[in-house]
């Protein structure tokens, strides 16, 4: 029933270096905006069957900024980023998610988010975080994570925690002993997993991080240089530091690569294959990376890939810890309609009802009980929602109903686009707005 958004890039702002955001939907909410404000103007006005809450994007700050540069920020620059965060916390924001892996995020230091944290503290937000590094380097990200919440007094929430890289299987007990430690000494650090052991992402973060400076179209450049392409290639199997490479987080495996995304005409034959699949049927490279550079060119750049890359018994020790929350890390999808677009990763339709059905009826991983707090009051707390996320008196009537011997999700990795069984009835704000499996209409989002 409600919907919390933001990660790394936001509704807004869209200004300075970064152009205005528009949205596509009724025509009373079609438009252009350049504040996190302008958008949740634009989702009222167009109505919406869901709540929407939503952190700042520090990628948007750093864009609004710096643009598409690499450079480092002056003290200026970075002044501007927290008049750019405080505006947008003031009109909403419940705080500052960054995606430190890849773009702007890569390029903010420790330092840097601190200091914007420290704004965040003094409108007593939260710090939400998908780590700089969930492989080889996992335990420096949470350990960073952490740290940046100790020094700027903010709380932490870790987005999908996991450790995706196969010769780290194994050592999410480490990471969760991190955790505890911390949470012992007084930082309020907790986390979110979406229940499946596979993640989603794109082929183009299997580059490394300089290839991507500039934009789009400095990339496709880099990409048909030959000297660039060896310079490429070399990064990719050797690694860099501190950078997540998720060519080597799955062993070089293109079988453990599944592209998910929509394509071009002339490649939509690959769309639902694996890498290792899709080479073998464009048979025009003599490197297996060459012919991924030429993929990438042909789309433009960006190719959404689910990649296999961290195991089920770590996913499930984080998921049973008090302070892990449920969050789908997925997108706005439906069956039909304009919604119905690529082949997304299953948790778009499946997070929720997988963790009742499965987890906790038949696994019996997690009490029933647990297992709504970890969906609900959980994570309102986390980021200080008040009123919803508990059934009691006064509060905004946000109710799911479902069937605990019969809910389970549907959607698969190839057959995505399958709602879940056993929720019949869904309410939103005290207006029925699922009946039967069916929408009734209703938008008192």
């Amino acid at each position: 029933t409600t919907e919390v958004l933001g990660e790394e890039s936001s509704g807004g702002p869209s200004k300075g270096k970064l152009k205005p955001r528009r949205v596509q939907g009724d025509a009373e909410g079609t438009g252009e905006w350049s504040t996190l404000g302008g958008y949740f103007e634009a989702l009222e006005k167009s109505r919406i069957s869901v709540n929407v809450a939503s952190y700042v994007g520090q990628g948007n700050l750093w864009r609004c900024v710096m643009g598409d540069s690499f450079d480092r920020p002056t003290p200026a620059q970075i002044g501007e980023m927290k008049a750019l965060l405080a505006e947008a916390m003031e009109d909403g924001a419940f705080g500052l998610s960054t995606m430190l892996a890849a773009g702007p995020g890569y390029l903010a230091t420790t330092d840097d988010l601190v200091e914007l944290c420290r704004e965040v503290k003094r409108l007593g937000g939260i710090y939400s975080t998908h780590i700089r590094n969930e492989g080889t380097s996992v335990f420096d990200a949470v350990r960073e994570a952490i740290a940046i919440g100790e020094r700027a007094g903010v709380p932490v929430d870790i987005i999908h925690l996991k450790v995706a890289d196969q010769r780290f299987w194994g050592k999410m007990t480490d990471v969760v002993a991190m955790i505890k430690a911390a949470r012992k000494r007084g930082v309020n650090v907790q986390a979110n997993v979406y229940p499946y052991t596979r993640g989603n992402n794109n082929l183009v973060t299997i580059l490394p991080p300089w290839a991507q400076e500039g934009g789009s179209e400095r990339l496709l450049a880099r990409l048909r240089d030959r000297a660039e392409r060896t310079r490429m290639k070399q990064d990719i199997q050797e690694g860099l530091p501190g950078w997540y490479n998720h060519y080597t987080a799955v062993g070089g495996d293109w079988s453990r690569m599944l592209v998910n995304g929509s394509l071009s005409e002339k490649n939509r034959a690959c769309e639902g294959r694996t890498m290792d699949q899709i080479l073998a049927l464009r048979q025009a490279s003599e490197h297996p990376l060459d012919g991924l550079f030429d993929f990438l060119i042909e789309e433009n750049g960006s190719i959404p890939t689910i990649f296999a890359h961290h195991s089920e018994k770590d996913m499930n020790l984080a998921l049973s810890q008090p302070w892990c929350s449920v969050g789908s890390d997925g997108l706005a999808h439906a069956t039909e309609g304009p919604l119905r677009r690529g082949r997304p990763h299953p948790r778009s339709f499946g997070t929720f009802p997988r963790v009742l059905g499965f987890y906790a009826r038949e696994q019996k991983l997690l009490p029933l009980e647990e297992a709504v707090r970890k969906m609900t009051s959980l994570n309102a707390a986390k980021i200080g929602l008040r009123d919803r996320g508990l059934i009691r008196a006064g509060a905004f009537a946000d109710l799911t109903l479902f069937d605990p011997a019969r809910v389970i999700d549907k959607a698969t990795y190839l057959e995505p686009f399958q709602y879940p069984e056993g929720i019949p009835v869904v309410i939103g704000n005290g207006e029925v707005t699922i009946e039967q499996g069916r929408h009734t209409g209703a938008r008192a989002g």
